[in-house]
């Protein structure tokens, strides 16, 4: 049966009640809900045979980026495949780009679905895994084309319009267009004040224009609206850690961390407690508490458990460094040197995109981490010096990033290595806004060679 989802486009499923419950997920996964995945089941239950179906049990299974999902994806990629003989081109377009992004072949998923979003611009689906999968390709400038492209043929009344929205806004912010940013957020917050992506895109633009205080406000302000949220929340209250490490509020800091982003207790996290997100949210922060001197316990110790157990997964290279930073922070170097053996048997065999990020950028920047721990900075700067103008590919946003640049730097002045200390804050102070003689990590270096 051929049916019409909320966008109005084409679905074959075999009943409205199917149909209905495509929706709910879609809904659910654009707004970072918990429920996503019971709408899920429920579509799944209502019909089994649908491609549409199967396409975001694959494509949910692939969001987690565990290697322990692949299998689950495969499997769903399988039955959409079967399932696209009797569904419309785009549909069949979609099981293809899942194809492409299990086998990983990145180029050609988000080729794929610039595809299906130039015929059908109303595709939420095909935007919002384009979204994600540009932005973790450190390719913010496709993230900024696909919604510049597909903006002008949406309006409020199609459902899904604040998520298109808060896209343009956090495409924006990280082109540096804080203006545009900043105003497509604040729309889609005015449309659903419980939109996570929009407030977080915000949150963005405060942090890159140094705006601290009303970063705080900010989220203050839209956190009752966060009821049924997933993990997303803790990012966003990471973003309010990141505003209090800048005003050197190290305890609001701490605190957050224990009760909010990194609260072991949560069921959110207890779901997922080693999710790409939440353990780049926990290593980047107390790296930073540990470069201002402040004192993080015995924090480390669980991370350290849950990186030593995912050695050998790269599939989200940014959070490798992370893994690394919670390994050797807790002294576990034959765990370290595991990791980095298993990321070069990764880089030697898995082609496309994320073989060659391994191998020129997450790579080193890993070697980087261990070597600064172990106090060689000098064999850090070594290191990391060839990765800094490419780890941008591994993803995440200037934010995020700002960690491993604050590693460099770190590494940088304690070996006495003034040109370099000079070359990552000429680097940052091109890029970022705010100078870095008013930013936390930056100041002291930033005077050391003012004279």
């Amino acid at each position: 049966m051929t049916l019409r989802d909320a966008q109005g486009l084409e679905l074959t499923a075999s009943s409205p009640e199917a149909a209905a419950a495509f929706d709910a997920t879609i809904a659910a996964y654009l707004r970072y809900r918990l429920d996503a995945s019971a709408h899920l089941k429920a579509l799944l239950a209502a019909d089994p045979e649908c491609g549409m179906a199967q396409v975001l049990a694959g494509s949910f299974a692939m969001l987690a980026y565990n290697s322990a999902q692949l299998d689950r994806a495969r499997a769903a990629h399988g039955r959409a495949e079967r399932a696209a003989a009797r569904a419309t081109r785009r549909e069949q377009a979609h099981a293809a780009a899942l194809g492409h992004w299990v086998a990983g072949d990145l180029d050609r998923a988000l080729a794929t679905w610039e595809e299906i979003l130039a015929d059908h611009p109303h595709d939420i689906l095909a935007f919002r895994l384009h979204h994600f999968n540009a932005f973790w390709l450190g390719a913010p400038e496709r993230m900024l084309g696909a919604v510049e492209r597909v903006l002008p043929r949406w309006s409020p009344a199609i459902p899904g319009f604040g998520a298109v929205l808060a896209c343009r806004s956090f495409a924006n912010e990280e082109c540096g267009n804080y203006t545009v940013a900043e105003a497509a957020g604040r729309a889609a917050i005015e449309l659903d004040p419980g939109d996570l992506w929009a407030a977080h895109a915000v949150a963005h633009t405060f942090e890159m224009q140094g705006r601290r205080g009303e970063g705080i406000a900010w989220i203050e302000a839209l956190e009752p609206h966060w009821e049924g949220g997933n993990n997303l929340k803790h990012h966003l209250w990471w973003h309010r850690a990141m505003f209090h490490m800048e005003r050197r509020e190290w305890g609001a800091v701490l605190d957050l961390y224990d009760r909010r982003f990194r609260d072991l207790t949560s069921p959110v996290t207890q779901m997922q407690p080693d999710l790409y997100i939440d353990v780049q949210n926990a290593a980047s922060m107390l790296f930073r508490l540990e470069l201002r001197g402040v004192p993080v316990g015995d924090r480390w110790v669980e991370l350290a458990d849950k990186a030593e157990a995912r050695i050998g997964d790269c599939l989200s290279t940014f959070t490798l460094p992370h893994w690394m930073m919670a390994l050797s922070a807790t002294g576990r170097f034959q765990a370290a040197a595991r990791l980095l053996d298993a990321m070069r048997e990764f880089a030697a065999t898995q082609g496309g995109i994320l073989g060659a990020v391994v191998r020129d950028a997450a790579i080193p920047v890993c070697e980087a981490v261990l070597a600064h721990r172990r106090g060689d900075y000098a064999g850090a700067v070594a290191a990391m010096r060839p990765a800094l103008g490419i780890m941008h590919r591994m993803g995440g946003s200037h934010a995020q990033q700002d960690v491993l640049e604050q590693l460099f730097l770190d590494a940088a002045v304690k070996a006495g290595l003034v040109e370099d200390t000079r070359l990552l804050l000429e680097r940052v102070a091109g890029r970022h806004p705010v100078p870095p003689e008013r930013r936390v990590g930056y100041a002291e270096a930033a005077r050391s060679i003012a004279h």
